[in-house]
């Protein structure tokens, strides 16, 4: 059965009930992902990255990289070629290239909804929301350490988002759940409260098997083996070191062909050099041999190549976000992703402020911008990022959920066809006149200029009498708006009873156990 004929079957597998509760359902518009027609911005030279594509064969070749308590994974390793010493593994000049070659240039994943349906690699850039903080902020409660409630709150403001593609994954890490089904709660969020892409769960493989049998439930069993349904954060303990639990979770999404992004996870100055030429080495070293260890569990399996990077602060030790140096590397990381031929992701909303403020504004804004002009293709954390990624803003989701809106106007480009010429109007106008009321203007003005769902534009007086609102203040009352209209995406009764039946299924079968 072809891809379409499948995808036509699965949707098709509502049932009655799911279409005609499609037809009365409110209709969330979400923007198709971007595609960039803006050229990427290049800050190494041909003989920079031959340099740093030398060092980090050399990396591999002599220094190795470790597979920790992981024997499948040395014996694999042993079978293709390398040097395995204990757990240290040292890959021979351009094995891990010619391994990486089988990984595919570029990844359709599926939604539930097929209209949501991204395509990472090439020229797109998908968004997604923040991942991983066990805390979050938000007018009302202050800081506090995340709940299931929470979790489940963020789901429903991705879902109303226009500018985010994607569903994302641990959105807020639910603090009130065992630690050891919590994912199971998590993904079911993700996949009844949304239609749109999301994210399985790394935290231990007996969970990414968990959440491959979830998808084989909402897309059919062979659907997720013949496609792409999920794509998952794998990361690596830089400097050089692979974990089991990890790993674990990369083998069984490769073996069930589900994405993964394979990124280094680098704090400059603490788990890679000072300098952006060998923090790149160490990334594209690491990069090649989790991507090349991919392709050993089964060829072909699509990966991303992954890049996390900020600098330290050397007075405090703490991460800095939007410097000059991670744009550095992330244009850099790009750059040497596009030659691999593999997508890109890296970037977000990083910031290292404690609120929504002048701070988180500028950091976020250089983190975004370097992320779309170095050709990310998977932008996760793209919303809702606070306190070096400790904490989830349910304000500060909103706002850059509305600025995710402008990354997709400056993709565009400048066009250049007749009607934007705008001959007709400047004859029109001529000297002197206004082009306020002219033909152009009128046929144009509704799409012309990308507008802030958020933003006061209103006159001084006007925005005195409404109370001096500032950002953060209208940022909470959109929280409040977006969640009030807000409807649950329509799923085959059967399908949404059987994913509740194994969640329930599962957690009767274990202890809760909370580290």
């Amino acid at each position: 059965m072809s891809e379409a004929a499948l995808s036509s079957k699965r949707v098709r597998g509502g049932g009655g009930a799911a279409r005609r509760a499609e037809r009365t359902a409110v209709s969330i518009e979400t923007a198709r992902y971007i595609e960039r027609n803006i050229p990427n911005f290049e800050v190494l030279t041909e003989e920079a990255l031959e340099i740093i594509e030398a060092n980090a064969e050399t990396v591999l070749a002599e220094v190795g990289v470790n597979f920790v308590q992981n024997p499948a994974a040395l014996d694999r390793w042993r079978k293709a070629g390398a040097d395995v010493q204990g757990e240290r593994v040292r890959i021979p000049r351009g094995l891990a290239r010619q391994l990486c070659a089988t990984a595919p240039s570029r990844i359709i994943q599926h939604a539930r909804n097929p209209e949501r349906t991204v395509e990472i690699g090439g020229k797109s850039l998908v968004l997604a929301p923040v991942y991983g903080p066990p805390f979050v902020r938000d007018m009302e409660g202050g800081r506090r350490y995340a709940t299931m409630e929470d979790f489940r709150k963020f789901v429903k403001l991705g879902y109303m988002s226009k500018w985010l593609h994607h569903s994302g994954g641990t959105v807020c890490e639910p603090t009130d759940i065992p630690v050891n089904k919590r994912h199971l709660d998590m993904l079911h969020a993700h996949m009844t409260l949304s239609d749109k892409p999301f994210m399985g769960s790394v935290t231990e493989p007996s969970r990414a098997q968990d959440s491959v049998d979830m998808c084989n439930i909402l897309f059919g069993e062979e659907f997720v083996q013949q496609n792409t349904v999920m794509t998952s954060l794998i990361n690596v303990n830089s400097p050089m070191t692979f974990d089991d639990v990890m790993m674990g979770s990369l083998e069984i999404y490769a073996a069930n062909n589900q994405a993964c992004i394979l990124s280094p996870f680098i704090v400059g100055g603490a788990m890679a050099p000072v300098s952006v030429a060998g923090t790149l080495t160490q990334v594209l070293a690491e990069v090649l041999a989790g991507i090349a260890y991919s392709q050993l569990v089964r060829p072909g399996a699509p990966m991303i190549f992954g890049a996390f990077v900020t600098s330290i602060d050397m007075n405090s030790g703490a991460p800095t976000f939007g410097t000059p140096e991670a744009a550095h590397i992330t244009y850099g990381a790009g750059q040497l992703a596009r030659r691999l031929g593999l997508p890109f992701r890296s970037s977000g909303s990083f910031n290292g402020s404690k609120l929504p403020d002048a701070q988180a504004a500028y950091e976020t804004a250089n983190s975004l911008n370097v992320g779309l002009l170095s050709g990310v293709n998977f932008m996760l954390h793209a919303c809702g990022w606070l306190e070096g990624g400790l904490v989830s803003s349910f304000e500060k989701f909103v706002m850059d959920a509305d600025q995710l809106g402008t990354l997709h106007h400056m993709a565009r480009g400048v066009q250049m066809d007749e009607e934007a010429q705008a001959m007709d109007a400047i004859r029109e106008v001529g000297p002197g006149g206004h082009y306020l009321g002219c033909a152009h203007t009128q046929a144009n003005f509704k799409s012309a200029f990308w507008r802030s769902d958020l933003f006061d534009y209103k006159p001084f007086e006007t925005w005195a009498d409404e109370g001096e609102r500032d950002t953060m203040v209208l940022a909470n009352a959109r929280v409040h708006k977006l969640l009030a209209d807000y409807q649950q995406p329509p799923l085959d009764p059967a399908i949404a009873e059987a994913l509740a039946a194994y969640v329930a299924k599962r957690k009767a079968e274990m202890p809760d156990a909370f580290s």
